[in-house]
């Protein structure tokens, strides 16, 4: 990717952030963390990637910042200054959960 892109996905992160924190006030998006940002090279789409303290409202947090999608979007023009802001896609960041499975699998393996 280039610095362009990056910077870009890394404003995203922050402002997204800040905007879920601060401005929304549905109680679904609570003690979310915004973990990364993927935009496509042309500017079209950007996958938003989080995760939620209670893994149990996974479904009922992803339904809410869908629904938010637009405001959210509405917000980061007028804090992003590029001519056309993606489209956001709100993915549940599995990445996190992985790690602590190879961790549990490494620890099974020293034990033995």
């Amino acid at each position: 990717m280039s610095i362009k892109i990056d910077r870009i996905a890394s404003s995203m992160v922050k402002e997204i952030s800040y905007i879920l924190s601060t401005e929304i006030k549905n109680p679904h998006i609570k003690f979310v963390t915004i973990t990364a940002a993927k935009v496509t090279n042309d500017l079209s789409f950007a996958k938003i990637y989080y995760t939620v303290l209670d893994e149990t409202k996974k479904k009922e947090t992803q339904q809410a910042l869908t629904e938010s999608s637009g405001y959210i979007r509405k917000k980061l023009c007028e804090r992003i200054d590029i001519r056309h802001m993606p489209e956001l896609e709100f993915i549940f960041d599995e990445s996190i959960e992985y790690g602590k499975n190879i961790e549990k699998i490494i620890d099974n393996l020293k034990k033995q």
